[in-house]
Formats: C-alpha cells, structure tokens, sequence
C-alpha cells in the first residue's frame, strides 16, 4: 500500500530572485515563553563557514560554550495522544550570530505512516504558510509565480521507510529563522503495548529543549513506561504523571544536562524518547466509541488459545547477505524456530540463484525437527544472485500441496515469511509479474509476510506483493541489529488468535465503515474500524463481530453510548475533540489507497482516486494525489511541496529526494525557460549504457591503467604515496575541468606497507560554477549558492544543459558533459569489521579529444596519447609475467606483461584487463615525478612548474 508516509523538502532560495529577508530585531525570541511547548524529531542544522567562540546566557545562569554560528535557540515538541490518535507539533527556532549569510536545515524524522497536515516557517517576520491543493492546481500557481516573475521554489519528495522533512534556508547576518510541522498518525498495538517515539537529534546544545506528550484514553491506562534510551544519561529528566485515563510525560534537560560530559560542548540529546503503554480491557474484547458523528472500534481479545499454524521461512541467502546479516539472520531464525509450537507445522526455503528446501513437505515442530532445522541454517553460506520469484513460488506449493492433500488442520492458519535484502537479480527480474505470479498460484487462506533488510530492498515492492496477499511487510536496516528486529517482526505474526474476523453494524444510519472483514486476528495487535453515522437518527451504535477461534465460533455484541465520552472529553483540554473524525479519515484514506494500488480497471482506479482526493483536501492532509502550496502573506514568494506519486514503474525502492533548483529552472509541466539551468528529475532512472570496452581507469590501491587508442596497448602504473595526500587526475584550465582524488588508508599495514585508495574525488566544471564531491559516504553538489547532498541508497539524476549526473543506487555515479565526454566513479563496498580493508573509489573516462591541448595530471596528460614503442619481449623473473621494454618520452623502461581489474560489470570480481606495468609511480610514462601531481586543495588546477 502506498502512502504518504514522509513529505522530504529541500526549501530553498533561487539563484536570480532570491528571497528578500529583512533583518529585525530579536525581539520575537524575547517573548518566546509565549508559545505552547513544541518541537522537532530531528533538526541537524546545516550552515556553511567556520565556528567561532561565544557564550549564550541561560536563564539559570548556564552558558552554552563554542555556539555554532547558527544558535539553535529552541527545540521543543508537544503530541497529544487521544484515543490512539496521535498529533505531532514540531517547532524549532534558529538566530544567525555570524557576520555571514548562513544556510539552516529543518530535518525531522516522523514515523513510517504520519500524514503531515501542516508547516509555516518565519524568516525574520516573513511568514510562510501552506495550504494543500490537488497537484495540478498546485503546479500551475507555481507556473503562475514563475511566468509573473515571482520568486517561486520547486519541491518534489518521496517515500522511504526512515521518513525524513526536510527544509533549507539562506539567511543574512542576525536574522532568526521559525519552523513549525505538524502531523499526524494512528498509535497501532503491537504485542500488547502502543509504543509512541519521538525522534530527537538537535546535533547541538539547545537553550531551550521540551518535549510533551499527553495522553488521554477513555479506556483507562493499564500501564505507562518510558524506557531509558539514551544509556542513562538523563536518568530522572523524563517527569511522569499517570491517572486512570489520562498521562503526561515532561523531558526538559537543562543546557548542562543535554551536555556530553560536564565540559563538553556536544549534546548527548541524540536517539528516540519512547513512551510505551497499554489500555484496560477487563472482560471486554473491544471498545467502541461515538463521537460528533464518528465512531471508533478497537477490538483486541485476549486469554484465547493460539491457532495452530503451517509457516515457511524463505529466506534469502545471496552473496548480499554475507557477513553480519546473514550472521543475525541466523541467529534470529534459531530463536524463532525454539518458540514454534508443538501443534505448528513448519519448513524452511533458502534461495540464491538456486532455490533449496530443507524439507519439501510441512514437518510438525518436534524438538528433534526443530534441531534438524537449525543445523541446516547453520550450514547456510550466502553466495550467487537474487531468485525470489521462484522461491515464492516453490514456498506456495509447498502449502498449497499440503491443503490439496488434506494434511493442513481445518482450524489453522497458513503464513510465508519472506526475509530479503535485495531486488531479484535472477529469473524473473520484473516486478510486476512477480507479483502477479504470487497472486495466481496463493491460495485465498495463506497470507505472505515480508521482511526488507537493509537500502537495496525494494521496499515499496515488497509492501505491494504483502498487502496484496494478506499479510504486512516491514522495514530493517542492516547497520541494525537485524536479529532483534527480525524476532520482533516474527512475534507480531506468530500467535494466531482468530480467523474469519467481521464486523457488522446493522443501524441504517451507519455509513462509510472503513474496513468490516479482517483475514486474522494476532495476538498482541489490535483491530481498529471506524465509520460514520447520523446522530440525528440514533443515540447509540451497535456492533456485532463474528469470528472463528482455535475451537469454536465466536459472537461478540457491543453497544455504546455518545454521552459519556462527550462528557469526558469535554472536561481535559489536551483531549481531541475530533480524534473520532479525524481517525476516520486516517485509515479510510489509506484503505483507499492500498485498493488504488491493487485496482482491476482504470475506471475503478480513477474512482477511487476522485474519493482518496476529495478526502484529501477536506481534512489538509498531503498524499501522493494532493502538493502542499507554502507562500508567504504577500504571495509574492512560493514554494511547491509535491507529495509522492503511487507510481512504481520508475525505480521502485529508489529515494526520491528534493533538491534546489536555480533560477532559470523549472519542472517539465511549468512554463520553458529560454536557459534552463539546473534541474532534478525526481526518481528517473540512472543512466543505463554499454560501458566503453577502452577507458582509463584509476582502481584498488591505487592501479592506474592507461588506455592507448592508436596503439592499441594498456600501460598500469601503481602510485604509492600516503593518506591525506590529493592527487591531481585531470587538470584542464583552458576548458575549465578538473578532477582530483583525495587518498586514504587502509586500517593497518600489511607486510610494513599501508595501502591507500581513493576516498574521496572532486569535479570542477568551472564554467558552470559546479562543484561535484564524491566520497563513500555521499555525493555533494555544489552549484554557486546551491549545496545538495545525495547519500549511496539514493537513485536519481540531475544536471543541467551542459551537465548531467547520473545516481545508481550504491553502485555508481555517472558524470556526462555536453553528451561527449564522460566520468564514472564506482563505490566499492567492504564489510565493515573487515580488520585491514576500508570502502574505496574507482574512477573511469574513456579516451577523448574533447579536452584542450594543455590537459594534464595523472590522467588528463595522455588524452593527448604519447608516442609509446614495445619491442624485446622476453622471459621475465616470474614466468607467468613476461618482461619487454618500451620507449615512451624519450626513456627507455623496462615493463612486466601483467593483469589489472576492470569492475564495471562485475562489482565484486571484476574483468582481468591485460597491460604492461610500468615500476617506480610511473616514472618515465609519467611527465616527472608523482609528487608533481599533489594539489593543495580538492578543487585546486596543478600548477605546472
């Protein structure tokens, strides 16, 4: 199901019409006690230039020491929590204290499935607000502002399971800066608890940090519990109040509290406030309630006996999985296999590009099958590629055959859990046949379960094919501990309580209920309906729930009344009156959406996304069919926040982030401008192209490997020099392109030498004031006053006239100049606790003319291709490495016929790519010596001498 789940904004200032912020006074910062208690999940404030001392006085006589120059004056966050309906309000103030302009991020991490319903930003008076329109009329006022010469921002944004907002902003010298985001979510029960987490990352001290939760629950609260997450630290900060129905959880650290240690100027405020809590239930199994023309059903029973239940684990064991994963995979599985019960029916499938079964029939979970079972998983050793349409496929049959032959227990429940970390890379590749695949061999009583593990999954993928098959999917991250989080998803799915669950509201005058017939019913979780009614008509609601048990049939009635919850509410002024309403439309609208995705008929889909829309707007909440318009009072200053499209046929899984666009761009549905500039195709494809057979080539340690068109002949040096140190690769004054490389090391040195690599790379097109950084960390674009970031799991594409990058999810980044002249870096990745080897750069251009006549570097001095002579090939001292000697530059050297790699197609192994080495850093096929070619800085030309 696809869902707005994060809007990702990159807010910024246009290159030709940039805001106009005027500079007040801080007299607005001086009331601030004024204003309720809010703030944000995450707010690491970006600014450019360097730190300087200062002291900033605290109320309580503290002082915060060696200030950025950006302060983070406040950082505060209020949720209100009613009825499990959550609203979230973020607020953060900023002051420049630097004579320079500073740029200012508001980067806050909301939880997977919040709808954001608002955002307003203050620059130094100027308010931004913003109102939620269907896309197109959102479009076309940007079109508008743009085509009145009106300073106009173009925001795109994306889904992905870590939902990030994220806004920038220039501002002048003394200016203060507000932002203020709100949303919303539903609180869903998972084993046995309601869990709310607040993201908090200020990445600095704060003057003024509060975070707020009140919680009010008719039901009545069984327990309350905020874990220590951050290892102690502010043991005692967090002030809990708990009623009967109602909670209050305060943490407000003191500057010196939110301090590493007491001298430090780090903050230690960086990880989650969790709040966990759980309602009472007595003997009733659900809840219902009326309120001003909305109901709520929570149904969650308890103290049944567990359905017995037939499950495979497919797991994937390809090469990706290797080393900690499949290391925390396998022991997640051992534990998960020891809670099967002794009714249960089980069996395993591991997949590569092959697909095994450790038995190809279900098994009872014996003590002595469970043990069996381990042993095998044990054994696994991931390798090969990805094949999990065949895997599916194999785990259905397994069941399928098993309910064909009678041997599955009319009484029980049959689950696939899917564990994966990658896209199929063998057999079937294309997504959507996979799913339909599924979808016509999955027998209507088997619901799949899927598990992502780590950035390359295809999330969205793995959503769809569960939501269409009954089942749930979930996100984890591999730099996790992927064994708990496996374990926890399993407990979520592993106790089967009932099935056939529906809901029945027989009064006429109910109306809009949202879903009304559950496939199973888990232990721990909670099934939660809502509706509409006419309280004109009828005073009470009454609900019939039939369900099925491990051993009977079940018959539930509830009927509630409006008047009572009116009256509670009415009395605590941190309840939500439209928690009822606004409930409804949470999970009506995402019920909509999952039906869009799976929609039969255009005509169906078209239906269904006039409701999803009218929805929408009514109730301000931004999702993939509605933008959020953000313009200041004057409308003279307009940004677009698009909100993610359900359209999965281009780079599914892919982030889709915003970026800056200059002045003279504009998206392809806007207006033409005569000189576009720079413009970000949200979500395109990488490029994709035969690589070259003949480029030169910069790998490993680092092997530098020459390519020589006339001659036809590969000519590899090695540079050994230390870390730190940047080399000169392209130098080109007069056509205004560098490239540089900054070395780093390896962890330790092996037989007394240390290997370096390329770490980081720099590209400078100095015509077009663009700045391209790349390490194995990230990928910086710097485009005059436009800095924007891009992380290795991001794919996308980006350039403008003259130059076009090209983003391939943790594989590769392609540079192209005026369609002709092209550089690809490759990301080679190594597993982390490797004990010596670190990750690394490799860098390839083919042979070209299009540089001038004065190229140099290490590089950039044979696109003019030297004189090169070979001859007197003979024996060398290692036989399977012949020796020969070659005139080039005036020096006659003595070279060894050997093999280099080339990992364009194959990251891992690579292609052997004969060539004859030339000893001693090149010397004599190189102009002078290697040092020659260190430059100062990343982006410094190499001054000849």
């Amino acid at each position: 199901m696809q869902r707005l789940t994060c809007v990702l904004i990159w807010l910024f200032l246009l290159e030709g019409q940039a805001f106009e912020i005027p500079i007040n006074g801080y007299s607005e910062f001086a009331e601030y006690d004024g204003p309720v208690e809010l703030a944000p999940n995450k707010f690491p404030v970006v600014e450019n230039g360097r730190r300087y001392q200062r002291s900033l006085p605290e109320e309580s006589g503290e002082e915060t020491d060696d200030v950025d120059q950006v302060t983070l004056y406040s950082y505060k966050v209020q949720s209100t929590i009613t009825s499990r309906m959550a609203t979230t309000i973020i607020q953060s103030k900023l002051v420049n204290n630097s004579p320079q302009p500073q740029t200012v991020v508001f980067d806050v991490q909301i939880p997977k499935g919040a709808f954001i319903t608002n955002f307003t930003m203050t620059v130094n008076g100027m308010t931004f607000t913003s109102t939620i329109r269907e896309k197109t009329v959102g479009r076309a006022l940007y079109s508008q502002a743009r085509a009145k010469g009106k300073t106009a921002g173009w925001v795109r944004s994306r889904t992905l399971d870590m939902e990030n907002f994220n806004t920038e902003v220039s501002i002048p010298p003394g200016a203060k800066v507000q932002f203020e985001l709100h949303y919303q979510e539903v609180k869903w029960r998972k084993l046995g608890s309601y869990e709310h987490k607040i993201h908090l990352q200020p990445g600095r001290l704060a003057k003024h940090l509060e975070v707020n939760v009140w919680i009010v629950e008719p039901q009545g609260m069984r327990f309350l519990h905020v874990p220590d997450t951050f290892d102690g630290h502010f043991q005692g900060v967090p002030v809990i109040s708990k009623g009967q129905q109602k909670a209050h959880v305060s943490f407000k650290p003191t500057v010196a509290q939110q301090r590493k240690c007491p001298n430090c100027t780090e903050t230690a405020v960086d990880g989650e406030l969790v709040v966990m809590y759980d309602v009472n239930r007595e003997e009733k199994a659900g809840e219902l309630e009326v309120f001003n023309g909305y109901f709520v059903h929570f149904f969650a029973p308890e103290n049944l006996d567990p359905i017995p239940k037939n499950i495979l684990f497919v797991i994937d064991v390809s090469g990706s999985m290797w080393g900690i994963k499949m290391k925390q995979t396998v022991e997640a599985m051992k534990t998960i296999l020891d809670d099967l019960r002794t009714e249960d029916q089980f069996s395993v499938v591991d997949f590569n590009h092959n697909v095994r079964t450790w038995r190809n029939d279900l098994v009872p979970a014996t003590k002595t099958q469970i043990a069996d079972a381990k042993k095998y998983i044990e054994r696994i050793q991931p390798n090969g590629g990805t094949n999990i349409n065949e895997a599916l496929l194999r785990a259905i049959f397994i069941l399928n055959e098993a309910s064909n032959l009678g041997l599955l227990s009319t009484d029980s429940v049959s689950l696939i859990v899917l564990v994966s970390d990658g896209d199929p890379t063998v057999g079937e590749l294309k997504l959507s046949k996979i799913q339909k695949n599924v979808k016509q061999n999955i027998q209507d009583n088997i619901s799949l379960f899927s598990l992502g593990i780590g950035f390359d999954v295809d999330y969205d993928f793995l959503k769809r094919l569960s939501n269409e098959n009954r089942g749930i999917a979930q996100r984890i991250y591999g730099n996790r501990d992927t064994s708990s989080q496996l374990k926890k998803f399993y407990n979520q799915v592993s106790t089967p309580l009932l099935r056939n669950v529906q809901f029945n509201y027989p009064q006429a005058s109910v109306t809009d209920v949202t879903q009304n017939s559950f496939h199973n019913y888990f232990g721990g979780s909670e099934i939660v309906v809502a509706g509409k009614f006419d309280p004109s008509k009828v005073a009470e609601i009454q609900s019939i729930i039939t369900a099925t048990s491990a051993n009977t049939e079940l018959v539930l009635e509830t009927l509630s009344q409006m008047d009572d919850l009116e009256d509670f509410l009415s009395k605590d002024k941190h309840a939500d009156p439209d928690f009822t309403k606004k409930l409804w439309a949470y999970l009506t609208i995402n019920q909509l959406l999952a039906e869009r995705s799976l929609a039969p008929t255009a005509a169906i889909k078209r239906k269904i996304t006039k409701t999803i829309l009218q929805m929408s707007l009514d109730h301000h909440i931004v999702t993939p069919l509605t933008a959020m318009v953000i313009e200041n009072d004057a409308g003279n200053e307009r940004m677009l926040a698009d909100s993610p499209p359900q359209d999965h046929s281009c780079c599914s899984g892919a982030l889709y982030y915003g970026t800056k666009v200059a002045s003279g761009s504009i998206p392809s549905w806007a207006s033409p401008s005569p000189t576009p500039v720079m413009a970000m195709l949200a979500g395109a494809k990488p490029l994709e192209s035969t690589p070259p057979p003949h480029v030169n080539r910069v790998e490993n340690d680092p092997h530098f490997i020459i390519y020589l068109p006339k001659s036809q002949k590969n000519i590899c040096f090695n540079i050994d020099s230390e870390p730190g140190k940047i080399l000169s690769l392209v130098s080109d004054p007069e056509s205004g392109i560098l490239v540089n490389g900054q070395l780093i090391g390896a962890k330790k040195a092996e037989n007394g030498k240390l290997k370096t690599y390329f770490g980081k790379l720099g590209f400078y097109f100095q015509k077009e004031d663009m700045k391209i950084e790349i390490s194995t960390e990230t990928i910086t674009l710097s485009y005059g006053s436009f800095t924007s970031r891009l992380s290795w799991s991001d794919t996308a594409r980006l350039g403008n006239q003259r130059v076009l990058i090209s983003v391939k999810k943790g594989k590769s980044v392609t540079l192209t100049v005026d369609k002709e002249m092209f550089f690809s870096v490759l990301l080679h990745h190594v597993w982390k606790k490797h004990p010596v080897n670190v990750d690394f750069l490799g860098i390839y251009i083919p042979p070209t003319n299009k540089f001038s006549p004065g190229a140099h570097g290490l590089l950039g001095q044979f696109m003019n291709e030297p004189e090169v002579h070979i001859f007197n090939e003979r024996a060398g001292k290692d036989p399977g490495k012949p020796e020969a000697s070659m005139e080039v530059k005036g020096h006659k050297l003595t070279v060894t016929r050997g093999l280099q790699k080339d990992y364009r197609t194959d990251i891992v192994f690579g292609t052997d790519v004969p060539c004859w080495f030339v000893h001693n850093s090149g010397k004599g096929f190189i102009d002078g010596h290697y040092k020659d070619y260190f430059v100062p800085q990343l982006y410094s030309f190499l001054k000849r001498h």
